[in-house]
């Protein structure tokens, strides 16, 4: 009964997850009709490439008792193939200055992975020790991508708009992070709880500021709105010079 439980919310929680992971397709949609990254941020796809990445390899049987975190494997396995394709999208519509701040962040993440994968399939003899590590890894990599939305969070609060922190994405966090919480306790596993105790209330921190904020229009920050302030004065002073100069003549 237990096992069945947990095969069905690892089942749930995979489902979850692919909307998760799919729900940036309608942001990456947007940048490619209007070629441009606009506000968007790479920071967490990154992130969630570099959580994806660790977590297929600790479900694998290098890492796990043969196939007893199946689901984790195959909803992360899918999750590096979207999360390298959105990447590649911004990659490629961003300004060269963002390129260079992609391939900065990207590289340390291909990094950080190549070594504890290494780490725990040399170095360590036994599945306990190599889950522990690259369990540890793991967990600090999820927390990381369940923070990384706080950067738009700021942004959010700052604007008083929700226009870069897409409903769906939010939703999905806090579904995809609850069943999964709920299947790390069932397998009485931490690595794949604990994180996930960070993640669930910080989508639902997400959805609260959603709410708030959705029927309110754009609003520029204060600093640039002075500076459109202030062109738009120097205009009208210019066209006021050039009036009375004209009537001079």
């Amino acid at each position: 009964m237990g096992d069945t439980l947990r095969l069905a919310v690892g089942v749930m929680g995979n489902a979850a997850s692919m909307l998760l992971f799919s729900a940036p397709i309608l942001t990456f949609y947007r940048i490619i009709r209007k070629k441009s990254t606009e506000e968007f941020s790479c920071v967490p796809y990154i992130i969630a490439l570099l959580n994806c990445l660790l977590y297929t390899w600790y479900g694998l049987p290098v890492v796990s008792y043969r196939w007893e975190n199946f689901p984790v494997v195959t909803i992360n396995g899918l999750g590096i193939l979207l999360e390298f394709s959105f990447i590649f999208i911004y990659f490629w519509f961003t300004s060269a200055r963002g390129k260079i701040k992609v391939a900065i962040t990207v590289i340390p993440v291909i990094l950080v992975f190549c070594i504890t994968a290494a780490i725990s399939a040399f170095a360590l003899n036994d599945h306990h020790h190599r889950k522990i590590f690259v369990g540890s890894v793991a967990l600090v990599a999820s927390v990381a991508m369940y923070g990384s939305p706080l950067v738009v969070v700021k942004k959010v609060i700052m604007t008083q708009s929700v226009e870069y922190m897409p409903f769906y994405l939010s939703f999905f966090s806090f579904l995809a992070s609850s069943f999964w919480m709920a299947y790390g306790l069932l397998s009485h596993d931490l690595f794949l709880a604990s994180p996930n105790l960070v993640g669930s209330p910080l989508g639902f921190l997400q959805l609260i500021l959603y709410c708030k904020y959705r029927k309110t229009g754009i609003m520029e920050e204060p600093e640039k709105w002075d500076i459109e302030k202030n062109e738009e004065k120097s205009k009208q002073l210019q066209l006021v010079i050039d009036d009375s100069a004209n009537d001079k003549s």
